[in-house]
């Protein structure tokens, strides 16, 4: 995994860090978890702007967004009791399965 793949995968860690933030600022509005927010976004798009330096543009947004939506449903099925039925889980799986199908087949860099 080259260092485009890497920076990705932790532009989506902080996509997930930025989508928890929202619902700190739900759950305590204030400088804090707004200005949190503020700097997770700027992060998140610093990362997936160098990401797609050496990442087809449609896979790496389609990668950001697809592992952030699993990462944050995840996390809502743990912490906030969001329903964890058995399609739901499939459904996040076939989304996994399509991200495998885009790194295999993305161009190399």
């Amino acid at each position: 995994m080259n260092l485009y793949w890497i920076v990705l995968l932790l532009a989506v860690i902080v996509e997930i860090a930025w989508a928890m933030s929202l619902k700190w600022i739900q759950v305590q509005p204030g400088v804090a978890s707004i200005g949190t927010a503020l700097v997770l976004t700027a992060l998140n798009m610093l990362m997936l702007s160098y990401a797609m330096k050496g990442i087809p543009v449609g896979t790496a947004y389609a990668v950001w967004t697809g592992l952030g939506a699993v990462g944050i449903t995840v996390l809502g099925i743990l912490f906030f009791k969001d329903p964890a039925s058995l399609p739901r889980l499939a459904f996040m799986g076939l989304v996994v399965v399509g991200i495998i199908g885009l790194k295999l087949t993305a161009s190399p860099t």
